[in-house]
C-alpha cells in the first residue's frame, strides 16, 4: 500500500470516528432534533365514510371561516376534489376504479419548499421550524401574490367583508377582514395547548394521523412507511407534507 493511501485512510478514518463521536455528543447534549409535521390521509378509510363532511366542518367552525355560498367569494380551508382531478399526475393505473371520481379532501400541504413564502412582499405568510406554514392576517397586505404562486388552490381571498357569514363566532380564534388571505394553519392555536388538528380529531373513521415525520417512531412516519403514500403534483419540487395512503 502506497504512502498516500495509507495517508487518506487514517485521515477518513479520524473522520468518521469524530462524525461519530460529535453525533452522541449532540444526542448527550439534548441538541434539539428539527420536527417535519404532517399528516398522513389513508384515501379508502375516507371514501368508506360516503359524504362525511367532519374534518371540514370541524375545521370551519374551529377558525370562523364564513359560510358564503356565492362561488365568487367563496372562502375555504379543507374541501374535497375528485380524486383523478387532485392527483391529476397519476397515471391510469395508480386510479384504479374504486378512487375514480372519489372525494378526497385537500388543504393547504405545509409544503417545505413552499413557493408561497417566497413571493410574499410583506412576510406576511413564513415557514416555522417544524415545517408549519402559517399566515399573519394583520399584515397581509392584499397582494394576493401567495394564491397565485400556491399551485395547489390552497389559499382563499375575502373579497367582502366575511365576519357576518360567520353564525357562531368561536372566541379562542380571531376572525378575519375584508382585503386579506386566509387558508389552514394546521391548527397551530390546537398544538400549542397539546392538542391534534381539529380534523384529525373529528375523523369519525380514523382516516387521518397527524405526526413529526422526521420521527421514524411516530404514527405518521410509521404509515407513511408501511403502505404506498402519494403527494400532491410532486414534479413542481414543493415537497408537501401531507401525504395520501391509498
Amino acid at each position: 500500500m502506497s504512502a498516500g493511501r495509507r495517508v487518506f485512510l487514517r485521515m477518513a478514518g479520524r473522520a468518521a470516528v469524530a462524525t461519530a463521536a460529535g453525533a452522541a455528543l449532540g444526542c448527550a447534549a439534548g441538541l434539539p432534533r428539527r420536527h417535519r409535521l404532517g399528516i398522513a390521509i389513508d384515501v379508502r378509510r375516507c371514501i368508506a365514510a360516503g359524504g362525511c363532511r367532519a374534518c371540514i366542518d370541524a375545521c370551519h367552525r374551529a377558525h370562523n371561516v364564513p359560510d358564503i355560498r356565492d362561488v365568487r367569494h367563496e372562502v375555504k380551508w379543507i374541501w374535497k376534489e375528485p380524486f383523478e382531478r387532485a392527483f391529476a399526475a397519476e397515471d391510469a393505473e395508480t386510479i384504479t376504479s374504486a378512487l375514480r371520481g372519489q372525494p378526497v379532501p385537500v388543504f393547504c400541504n405545509h409544503c417545505d419548499n413552499p413557493p408561497c413564502v417566497r413571493v410574499c412582499p410583506a412576510r406576511a405568510t413564513w415557514a416555522r421550524d417544524d415545517g408549519l406554514v402559517t399566515i399573519d392576517a394583520h399584515r397581509c397586505i392584499g397582494c394576493r401574490y401567495c394564491v397565485a404562486a400556491c399551485p395547489y388552490g390552497s389559499r382563499s381571498f375575502n373579497w367582502i367583508d366575511p365576519r357576518p357569514f360567520v353564525a357562531e363566532p368561536m372566541v379562542r380564534y380571531p376572525t378575519r377582514t375584508r382585503g386579506v388571505v386566509e387558508k389552514c394553519n394546521l391548527c397551530e392555536e390546537r398544538l400549542a395547548d397539546g392538542k391534534l388538528p381539529a380534523c384529525v380529531e373529528a375523523c369519525p373513521e380514523r382516516a387521518m394521523v397527524f405526526g413529526d415525520l422526521a420521527d421514524p417512531a411516530s404514527d405518521v412516519r410509521r404509515v407513511i412507511d408501511e403502505r404506498y403514500a402519494i403527494r400532491r403534483k410532486p414534479e413542481l419540487g414543493t415537497r408537501p407534507q401531507l401525504f395520501y395512503v391509498i
